[in-house]
């Protein structure tokens, strides 16, 4: 259910039909993110899931059912062979997924598995809060190879800030004793890295520093969920540039290194921007988001982000009981993060770092009345650590150059 936003906007009235009359083509779904269970055993206050526009939880199950699991597996199957594809990416999601248990887990990845053999390579991860990482969970995980990421917000403080218990207890001592199994040697190589969600009052230093004592293979920095109806904390309205500033002192501590430390994702897909190449991410950069989301109960969803914009929008009114996913692109609003820069603002079309900043991140540009298409809310913030990125690259390559003539 949704709420009456006044009319239509965008991308509601996007043609599709015409879009493939002029010979656009929907890239088909790669990665499907499975909400294994609908809850959580942290309140964490910023979560777009519990405390944001979209409160849809409330009505789904706790659990994704065997019969759910069987006929998403089918469509996943079926949407990979339509589309000839030879690998895709299965996610296991929540909520905590964790809090399906691990047999509940093995079960889900072993019904995808029996429907994609044998022309259909299926990988699988997982995104947990590392509370209840421990052996019965990781031995499933290694059997079938499951890559873990973990989300932890920096030092104990920092963690703690956002990331409590309903009791207001803080988590980042039963995380560090999850990552603590997760690292162990019998383990580590299912590591997949650890995501961290920006907090300004936390030391930017030193919640990189905090994070790399786990030598995570991957790093990410996510900005809170905020639009132009409701704009993030620390975001005012005025030329100032708080998150930008903010990251920008982990890329200079991090570039800055004698060695490689590890992977920082938004910075390592702004890179690869600026050198042409295509994102990887639906952070930065103009690349088709081709991502689907199923509920405990089967609903077919687009990226859940999107519950931070308003009540609904993430919906589609579609079932894997009776949809196959393939019917997911045709729609609209799936559509229009598919098009590159024909979804932008005007502003966007006219910014040098359009080609870089992709707008930013979908959800980001909400604002009642003309829908997506506006600059994402952290515009300056998202320029000015893209144009920073380019002068520290074009400085080392101009001595590079100076050295070799």
């Amino acid at each position: 259910m949704g709420v009456d936003r006044g009319g239509p906007e965008w991308p509601d009235a996007l043609d599709v039909r015409d879009l493939l009359e002029h010979g656009w083509r929907p890239t088909p779904i790669r990665d499907f993110i499975l909400k294994v269970h609908s809850r959580c055993n942290l309140a964490c206050d910023y979560c777009y899931m519990y405390e944001m526009a979209d409160q849809g939880w409330r009505r789904q199950p706790r659990r994704m059912s065997r019969q759910v699991v069987g006929r998403v597996a089918e469509r996943i199957a079926e949407h990979a062979r339509t589309n000839l594809l030879t690998e895709v990416e299965v996610v296991l999601h929540g909520g905590e997924p964790l809090l399906a248990g691990a047999e509940h887990l093995r079960y889900v990845i072993e019904t995808v598995l029996a429907a994609a053999e044998p022309d259909v390579r299926v990988g699988f991860s997982v995104q947990t809060n590392g509370v209840l990482l421990d052996e019965m969970f990781l031995d499933v995980f290694a059997e079938y190879g499951v890559s873990v990421g973990v989300s932890v917000d920096g030092d104990e403080e920092g963690h703690d800030l956002h990331r409590r218990r309903a009791d207001g207890g803080g988590s980042y001592n039963s995380v560090v004793e999850g990552l603590g199994q997760l690292t162990r040697p019998e383990y580590r190589q299912l590591f997949g890295g650890v995501l961290s969600t920006i907090e300004l009052r936390n030391d930017p230093v030193a919640t990189y520093e905090s994070l790399l004592t786990f030598a995570p293979p991957d790093m990410d920095f996510l900005l809170p969920h905020g639009n132009w109806d409701a704009p993030p904390p620390g975001r005012p309205p005025d030329e100032s540039t708080p998150y930008g500033d903010w990251l920008i002192a982990i890329f200079d501590r991090w570039y800055g290194a004698e060695t490689g430390e590890t992977r920082i994702r938004l910075f390592s897909e702004i890179i690869r921007l600026l050198f042409g190449r295509m994102s990887a991410s639906e952070a930065v950069g103009l690349s088709p988001v081709a991502v689907v989301v199923v509920e405990t109960n089967g609903e077919i969803e687009q990226v859940d982000s999107l519950k931070s914009a308003y009540d609904g929008a993430a919906g589609t009114r579609l079932h894997v009981s009776r949809d196959p996913f393939d019917t997911v692109l045709s729609l609209p609003s799936v559509a229009a993060r598919q098009i590159g820069r024909q979804a932008l603002s005007a502003s966007c079309l006219g910014c040098e770092a359009r080609e870089v900043c992709g707008g930013g991140l979908y959800p980001h540009r909400y604002r009642t009345g003309t829908g997506f298409r506006n600059p994402s809310v952290y515009c300056r913030d998202l320029f000015k650590l893209i144009t920073h990125i380019r002068d520290v690259l074009s400085r080392d390559l101009d001595g590079v150059a100076a050295v070799t003539v």
